[in-house]
């Protein structure tokens, strides 16, 4: 029993670095592979923006339909990951909370 509460926790901290990593990622795959769709989330009207505003721009691409219009794999894939590993990693944690409620 211990084991698998050890391994819900692990499990739950590992997706959640997960969907902290996955739009690092999607940024670099997108830097490199389509440099004009990058420099529409990183430029604004007046010019360069910040690193906040770059952060909460990427937060909307990653959330709006357009970006599996790209037809790129690897960035439709670290989307998903970005998507659904919060919301797994917080299942995984809640578990592991039921269990240790239930038999604490």
């Amino acid at each position: 029993m211990l084991a698998i509460y050890l391994g819900l926790l692990t499990a739950g901290v590992a997706l959640f670095v997960l969907s902290y990593v996955a739009p690092f990622r999607v940024a670099a795959l997108m830097r490199q592979r389509h440099p004009q769709h990058w420099q529409v989330v990183t430029e604004g009207t007046d010019g360069k923006l910040g690193v906040l505003r770059t952060w909460m721009r990427m937060q909307y691409v990653l959330r709006s339909p357009a970006l599996p219009l790209l037809d790129d794999r690897d960035i439709n894939r670290w989307r998903g990951i970005w998507r659904y590993s919060q919301w797994l990693g917080w299942l995984c944690w809640l578990a592991a909370l039921a269990m240790r409620l239930r038999w604490g």
